[in-house]
């Protein structure tokens, strides 16, 4: 394999790897702030002890979120330096403002809230929380509008062979970044949810700890099915952004080769067969295709024969991982409602097969996100900065294949590591249930 594609292999390789820790610490750290929100305003010491164990769930995964994340910047100066050179201008701002603002002010204020439990009164406690789940969500804004500019470069111009900015509100109000990021927030609120669903079946199917599990399921239930239903109403409005800004994308996502009006959805899992949504033997939905492009039946949707072969993206994976993305979001959405209605049952800590398949759940929304990041990178190829710039052309030029197979064998060897300790440590203090007694923390923060 050539340089571009071992580098893009071991972009791909580390980003989805910080991709497993991201969303779930978007989803705990809100969920923690408003368990903790919920002791704070009634006392009740069944939330301080929820605050206190999902909480510690979310500090293993913020510690090892930060490390992950960090070997990745490096990447942009070694194997992209020409993407640096063309766009760093306008990229390298939102990492700055990323690092300096956002980064800095979750890591002090979750620092305080770690220490602060017998040091600060309850609401100032409470106050470090949600500020550090506020920046933790900023911070994903300021990444998730970078990648959007990749996506729908704006607010820019070409000078000297270089890309350079001339318009920053232009970026920060871009409009596909927008509905990126709260698609991704939404995602990542029910990551969270179904993790602490499964978590909560695990110990009811043991009879551990029946009301505080009980009470830990039903809130998150909530929230998942809530947050399910908002992830796919705006990647209903994402499939909008991307059918008028990146077609060939969308074209790619439903294996659309022929540009017709009226165009149906296949749902069958097989590309080569979809070319056509016509005909008896397909499961076909007449007419769905230009609707959720344009929300028009009669749209035009452009198929991918009117694009050069050289320009598009590799249609089968692309496909492929946007329906199982679907799937698995379908899946999240009916398991979530169920969940509502069982969890107020009488006898719900008594059902074991739904309990059972509660724990088992818990990866589908990391499986559903990660085929989410597929379907945006590999529908953005050939281009690594859309319409400006190919992938192609943006690798670095005095980098060799040996280098970066070495440093991908460094990484992938570092990340196993990483990740085996992480699920150790979350599988560990999951198991271990929360703490006994609170006390201690009650006491001196009500004499504060």
């Amino acid at each position: 394999m050539n340089v571009v594609t071992l580098s893009q292999i071991q972009f791909a390789a580390t980003g989805m790897f910080h991709w497993i820790f991201v969303p779930l610490t978007l989803g705990l750290s809100i969920m923690t702030a408003w368990m903790e929100t919920k002791y704070v305003t009634t006392g009740d010491e069944t939330w301080l002890r929820m605050t206190k164990f999902w909480g510690k769930l979310f500090l293993i995964n913020f510690a090892l979120g930060v490390v992950t994340g960090i070997t990745m910047e490096f990447q942009f100066g070694l194997n992209w330096s020409e993407y640096s050179r063309y766009v760093g201008d306008i990229f390298g701002a939102p990492l700055a403002i990323e690092a300096t603002l956002a980064f800095f002010l979750e890591s002090v204020f979750i620092g305080v809230w770690i220490f602060g439990w017998n040091k600060i009164s309850k609401k100032a406690h409470l106050t470090t929380i949600w500020l550090a789940a506020v920046a933790t969500n900023v911070s994903a804004l300021i990444i998730l509008l970078a990648n959007a500019w990749m996506q729908k470069p704006v607010g820019y111009l070409i000078r000297n062979n270089r890309a350079e900015m001339n318009d920053f509100l232009a970026v920060l109000t871009n409009g596909y970044g927008w509905i990126k990021f709260i698609h991704t927030l939404l995602s990542g609120y029910a990551l969270a949810a179904f993790l602490i669903m499964g978590v909560s079946a695990w110990h009811l199917l043991r009879n551990n700890e029946k009301d505080f599990f009980v009470r830990s399921f039903r809130l998150a239930a909530v929230w998942a099915f809530v947050a399910s239903v908002g992830v796919a109403i705006t990647g209903d409005m994402h499939a909008v952004e991307i059918a008028r800004f990146q077609p060939s994308k969308f074209a790619a996502m439903e294996s659309q080769w022929e540009t017709k009006r009226g165009v149906g959805m296949n749902l069958l899992l097989f590309p080569d067969v979809a070319r056509e949504c016509n005909s008896i033997e397909q499961i076909c939905i007449p007419n769905a295709l230009s609707v959720l492009a344009f929300h028009d039946a009669n749209a035009e949707i452009k198929g991918l024969k009117d694009f050069p072969p050289e320009l598009r993206p590799p249609v089968t994976p692309t496909f492929l991982s946007f329906r199982l993305m679907v799937g698995l979001g379908t899946f999240m959405i009916l398991a979530s409602l169920a969940a509502i209605f069982v969890s107020r049952s009488k006898n719900f800590s008594d059902n074991r097969a739904f309990l059972t398949l509660m724990v088992f759940a818990i990866p589908a929304p990391y499986l559903a996100e990660q085929f989410g990041w597929l379907v945006a990178e590999f529908g953005r190829q050939p281009w690594i900065v859309y319409g400006v710039l190919k992938t192609a052309d943006a690798v670095s030029r005095s980098i060799t294949s040996t280098q970066v197979i070495l440093s991908l064998i460094g990484f992938t060897v570092l990340y196993g590591l990483l990740g085996a300790i992480d699920i150790f440590l979350l599988v560990k203090y999951a198991k271990k249930g929360p703490d006994k007694d609170v006390s201690s923390i009650i006491n001196v923060q009500g004499r504060a």
